[in-house]
């Protein structure tokens, strides 16, 4: 694990923390090579029940570090042909990928700045809580880039086309108050109280059926992208192997005998 993220597992809950407060986080290729080896390792892991992902200090994170994207300018010319700058992009972009898919829930804590790519990252979780005073931004149309980490899908997805388009093009700045308005975030708390809010909402989330959950997941994803039917196939499979699970199956003796179910993730 690269000192640019820190891991750790607590009572099921995975806790992912970008940790470069000096420069709010901003992403380098260390940390990107991190979670792209934290993300699918843990979501194999039955003792993992939900994952998280935050910012040490008081940012989420930045996104791309500009600096170093200026020096690279500046050097002029580039070690790489174009399409093995793609290339290379791509696969760390699959983080975005690995967050919407994987079959646990993820929660993105945001306590300050989450902006460009570390945005993308951030709605690419299931959920996200924030401080009420944190800033967010799309960013990239600041410094002329076209975005990334697939923050132009999820915010479609989450806020609209028109609302989406309006937060690229202008890369307005929002508030933790204003994303919740907007639909952008789950639940906002004030500064001093995230924290507690955070590790309550994501022991909420590990508490949960698992399996179930995983499935609903694909159930959702389904529905964002395929027709009805592709989505009542989906549904009907998930709902047989769900019946199959012992967290059904106790959650049914649980309903019979009127007191409540205790998940195991299995």
């Amino acid at each position: 694990m690269s000192h640019d993220l820190l891991e750790s597992v607590q009572d099921g809950i995975a806790t992912l923390t970008m940790n470069r407060p000096e420069a709010r986080n901003a992403l380098t290729p260390e940390m990107m090579t991190a979670l792209r080896e934290a993300l699918p390792r843990l979501a194999a892991d039955g003792s993992v029940r939900a994952v998280v992902l935050t910012g040490a200090g008081n940012a989420f994170c930045a996104g791309g570090d500009v600096k170093r994207f200026a020096e690279r300018a500046a050097a002029g010319g580039m070690e790489m042909t174009f399409d093995e700058r793609v290339n290379d992009l791509r696969v760390r972009m699959d983080v975005s990928r690995i967050l919407h898919e994987m079959p646990k829930p993820t929660l993105a804590v945001i306590p300050g700045a989450a902006a460009g790519a570390g945005l993308s990252m951030a709605l690419a979780c299931d959920m996200r809580i924030a401080a009420a005073d944190s800033k967010l931004t799309t960013a990239f149309s600041r410094v002329g880039l076209s975005g990334d980490f697939g923050g132009s899908f999820f915010l479609t997805q989450i806020v609209g086309a028109a609302l989406a388009r309006e937060l690229f093009f202008t890369g307005r700045v929002l508030s933790g108050e204003e994303a919740l308005e907007m639909g952008l975030v789950n639940r906002v708390a004030a500064p001093g109280e995230l924290a507690g809010a955070a590790d309550a909402f994501a022991r909420e989330l590990a508490s949960l059926p698992t399996v179930a959950i995983g499935y609903m997941k694909r159930n959702l994803n389904v529905a964002m992208r395929g027709s009805l039917s592709d989505n009542l196939d989906a549904e009907a499979i998930h709902m047989i192997r769900t019946f199959e699970t012992e967290d059904h199956k106790g959650a049914a003796r649980a309903f019979v005998e009127k007191r409540a179910p205790q998940f195991s993730g299995r």
